[in-house]
């Protein structure tokens, strides 16, 4: 059975990451109707602009050519070489509308979306070597879309040309008729009339085709709840690790605390619910909190206390207050400088007569 969830189970939209994931791997929305359109309008452009030069500049060369046919070498490599020269000629004159062709091709791509370096979708996937596949993908919603729309458009743009050019059918006829020169400019206008009318109606198309084409690929990319919860994992990590990280984390910073409680000056207790470890040694300019826990933590301060001879005050107001306020390894807030100053000095005293 095939891996890939059904599409009835992608209920989610795209998160930001799978959407840019599709397009590095050169997967975006694409609709080879705007590319079309850019490429009509370059035609319409070129003849509007260039059109007249060109046809003179061919019509001389031409001309030059049949007139002087008697001059033409008729050996073998001197007549090689000129049909070179004018094959080169010709190619320098006509060669514009395809560069101007070429340049629109690809900025009907580019405009869609900037350029992507992925060689993703040249790698080798059996699916597109495979033929049930292949089966798959002509018989496909997408495939009926585009025979639809190709249809649509066909009968469109005839509808079009023979609108423009049915009631111009007398002038038509009599071309036949008329001189030479007069011929180009007459082209030119049936041409851009025809263009104009044409572009016109791949305008709508285009908008429409790209507007659909954005939304099938953001539909292929919707999400099942699966996908939403393990990209989340893989971003955010798995919470049972992020939670078993975080109380290894607690746990050494307790150890560190606990570490530093044999150096502390006092430790202010609730008696039992709170205690707090302060350090302070002559120069300092405030006392620092070096331990502070609450019930058991609070037990463990106190044991390691009486162990290393700290002296242990009981303050219920102030080992609340200092608990609620007080960070690790940082002064104690201003606020309770007179009441800790007191328990110091108290502490000092004791010291002092037991010495």
């Amino acid at each position: 059975m095939s891996d890939e969830p059904d599409e009835s189970e992608k209920t989610e939209e795209p998160s930001q990451k799978k959407l840019d994931d599709a397009k590095k791997k050169g997967n975006i929305p694409k609709s080879q109707e705007v590319t079309s359109w850019f490429m009509l309008l370059s035609a319409t452009l070129f003849i509007m602009i260039f059109s007249g030069d060109m046809s003179l500049a061919l019509a001389g060369l031409l001309s030059g050519f049949m007139g002087d046919m008697q001059d033409i070498p008729m050996d073998g490599a001197s007549l090689l070489e000129f049909l070179r020269q004018l094959m080169m000629a010709v190619a320098a004159i006509v060669g514009m509308p395809f560069l101007f062709f070429w340049f629109a091709g690809v900025a009907g791509n580019i405009v869609q979306f900037p350029p992507i370096l992925t060689t993703e979708p040249i790698k080798p996937k059996f699916s597109k070597i495979s033929p049930l596949a292949g089966v798959k993908r002509m018989f496909s919603a997408i495939a009926l879309v585009n025979f639809v729309k190709s249809l649509i458009k066909l009968v469109a743009i005839s509808v079009i040309i023979a609108a423009i050019l049915l009631p111009k059918r007398d002038l038509l006829d009599g071309t036949i008729q008329l001189d030479p020169a007069a011929l180009p400019p007459l082209l030119r206008t049936l041409s851009l009339q025809v263009l104009g009318g044409v572009l016109a109606l791949l305008t709508v198309i285009a908008g429409a085709d790209y507007a659909f084409q954005r939304h099938t690929w953001h539909k292929k990319l919707r999400m099942t709840l699966k996908e939403v919860k393990d990209e989340y994992k893989m971003q955010e990590g798995d919470p049972h690790i992020k939670g078993k990280i975080a109380q290894i984390r607690r746990e050494k910073s307790q150890q560190r605390m606990m570490q530093s409680v044999p150096d502390a000056t006092v430790i202010v207790t609730n008696p039992t619910h709170f205690a707090v470890a302060l350090k302070y040694e002559e120069g300092m300019p405030a006392p620092i909190c070096v331990a502070k826990g609450q019930d058991n933590i609070a037990l463990k301060i106190r044991e390691i206390g009486k162990e290393n001879d700290v002296a242990i005050v009981e303050n219920k107001p102030l080992a609340r207050a200092l608990y609620a306020s007080a960070e690790i390894d940082d002064e104690i807030p201003v606020e309770h400088f007179k009441a800790v100053a007191e328990v110091i000095g108290y502490v000092m005293r004791l010291r002092g007569k037991k010495k």
